[in-house]
């Protein structure tokens, strides 16, 4: 009898088991790639705030820690981003595939399959799901609103189907994924895997400092919100002091957060605030996000750096998938790896002696 964990992403990705980890922003550093890479997941490197010179010196040193396949995931609107796709271009023997929200078009994405490199974005509607097929993809990851981050307000368990419905291409699924039920759940509705976030920043060889994980470990389903203040667009954050001050603050307290955050990115990247207003419009590419908003949009990777790099809770937000509210411990990557397969095979081998006893007494 075939593995039913051994999926197409499996096969396609070479990768060990049918889990990726996804690229967050300052936390999908070379340390959690490799490791998530080594315990047979699939690793994606946060390229997507970085320059590219550090894409070049962070490529290498993932390439250094392991010889499994891995991805790399960019924005085609950040900064130095056609330096960052010949980076990993240039690295085709090794990266597997590229992660992305909006941006490259089909000639780029074409460039990337010439390469063998698998085009695998990342998409929260039906509609997004689609053009992505339309432009040549080869998978898409759909995110429902558990996600962390910048969300939407559909569930996974409704999205999910609805996009296995209306494309033909390998559908991996995000948001609200921790374990191995919900990997076999996934799997029961047609997915090919699930992506992970939340779950993977809890980890040993993550990055973050151990201060952030304790408030992340703290943070119950209740302490853990959706809010529009950030940037004007819904993303769904760890309640804190600064959130909760947030909250209170009006439109001029958004702007100057936004100038404040952008300011800092100008200093770290040599971007000019011309490129700012470019990278904004790029995010605005579908039509349903105001100029203004993704303005702050761009920068808001600023202020999630305080928290999750510095540790500066205090100065710093803090963005998590509405599961991390039932994490409760930070196991290595081969620990949990491990423990989401025994734990998917332990539903599977329960699902399989159930069916046993029914056909054994057909009156039940």
């Amino acid at each position: 009898m075939a593995d039913p964990l051994h999926t197409i992403l499996v096969e396609r990705l070479g990768c060990a088991v049918p889990i990726i980890q996804t690229a967050m922003g300052w936390v999908a550093e070379p340390s959690l790639v490799i490791a998530s890479s080594n315990a047979g997941a699939f690793g994606f490197l946060g390229a997507a705030v970085m320059t590219p010179d550090e894409c070049r010196e962070k490529l290498l040193a993932v390439r250094r820690g392991t010889d499994k396949p891995f991805g790399v995931n960019f924005h085609s609107f950040q900064p130095g981003a056609d330096q960052i796709v010949d980076l990993i271009l240039a690295n085709s023997e090794q990266v597997r595939a590229v992660s992305f929200g909006r941006g490259p078009n089909a000639k780029m994405i074409g460039r990337f399959k010439d390469a063998g490199i698998l085009c695998i974005p990342t998409v929260g509607a039906v509609k997004h799901a689609q053009k992505m097929v339309e432009l040549g993809v080869d998978m898409v990851t759909v995110q429902g609103g558990e996600g962390g981050g910048h969300t939407g307000s559909v569930p996974t368990t409704i999205l999910l189907p609805q996009v296995l419905d209306a494309v033909q291409v390998p559908v991996i699924a995000s948001g609200g994924f921790a374990d191995g039920r919900g990997l076999v759940a996934a799997l029961a509705y047609g997915a090919v895997g699930v992506a992970m976030g939340t779950r993977f920043l809890l980890t040993r060889e993550s990055p973050v400092p151990d201060s952030a994980k304790a408030v992340y470990l703290k943070a119950s389903t209740d302490g853990i919100v959706v809010t529009t203040k950030l940037d004007g667009i819904p993303q769904r954050m760890v309640r804190t002091a600064l959130l909760d001050r947030i909250e209170k603050s009006g439109t001029i307290g958004m702007w100057l957060r936004a100038f404040e955050a952008g300011r800092e990115m100008k200093r770290q990247t040599g971007a000019s605030w011309l490129h700012f207003i470019k990278a904004a419009r790029g995010m605005t590419g579908h039509g349903d996000v105001p100029l203004r908003q993704a303005i702050m949009a761009a920068t808001m990777p600023m202020l999630i750096q305080k928290a999750v790099v510095d540790g500066d809770i205090e100065h710093g937000v803090m963005a998590t998938g509405v599961v991390g509210g039932r994490i409760t411990e930070v196991p290595t990557c081969q620990e949990l790896v491990d423990r989401i397969m025994a734990e998917a095979r332990d539903r599977l081998a329960a699902l399989r002696v159930g069916e046993d006893s029914r056909i054994a007494d057909p009156c039940r």
